[in-house]
């Protein structure tokens, strides 16, 4: 096997190795609300449990990007994918932590029964979750208009944050028994924010990985 192509195969695992990190921590939002929606505190302890073979994995890509670096001489726009990568990555094991945060909320509020049915927030995080994947896909496919389209959803992520936690903190005065429900489902409401802040950074890398230019998607 040729130099080049030798690079362009570890490349390529560096990226397999990242989308499976991606997967993980898009399964462990998912198992977190869904935690988190059915007071499940078995599947929060284990969103919980499972951060730490996320965080191998993103060591397992910073370090076979180092080795990269160091042994295969890359030029610029070898380096440019490579760095890329370690962007990504960290944005990917920021979703992951934002999982953990959220089971822990789970688990704050316990089996103490909802004051109100939870419906808007799981909209909020569905919408999220189109970013994480689209964001995602954009990277791997290098799909610029992808990436435009998930970050275009950032401001509709933003809306509903807002709305929620103000209708959320309205019900504290009808409800003081609940105080603590609500702050933690307002935190939650906070970590989906930041779900759809993680997607748009990593779509803004994408932009970057192909024209070499940094970019506000959310301007």
């Amino acid at each position: 096997m040729s130099t080049r192509a030798n690079f362009d195969n570890n490349l390529k695992e560096l990226k397999e190795l990242l989308l499976e990190m991606a997967h993980k921590s898009e399964q462990a939002i998912k198992y977190a609300m869904i935690a988190l929606l059915n007071q499940d505190m078995k599947m929060a302890k284990k969103v919980i449990e499972g951060d730490n073979e996320i965080d191998d994995l993103e060591d397992a890509i910073n370090n076979k990007a180092l080795l990269l670096i160091a042994r295969e001489s890359p030029v610029a726009t070898d380096l440019r994918k490579i760095s890329v990568a370690l962007k990504v990555s960290s944005e990917v094991e920021r979703l992951a932590d934002i999982a953990v945060n959220i089971a822990k909320s789970a688990e704050h509020i316990g089996n103490e029964k909802h004051f109100k049915e939870i419906i808007d927030i799981p909209k909020m995080m569905e919408l999220a979750l189109e970013m994480v994947s689209e964001s995602i896909t954009a990277y791997y496919s290098e799909d610029i208009e992808l990436a435009k389209k998930c970050a275009n959803k950032d401001d509709a992520v933003d809306k509903m944050f807002g709305d929620l936690v103000h209708e959320l903190l309205s019900f504290i005065p009808q409800n003081p028994n609940a105080t603590n429900q609500i702050i933690q489902l307002a935190f939650v409401c906070r970590f989906i924010e930041r779900i759809a802040d993680h997607s748009t950074n990593i779509a803004e890398n994408v932009v970057y990985l192909v024209t070499g230019k940094r970019i506000n998607l959310n301007a």
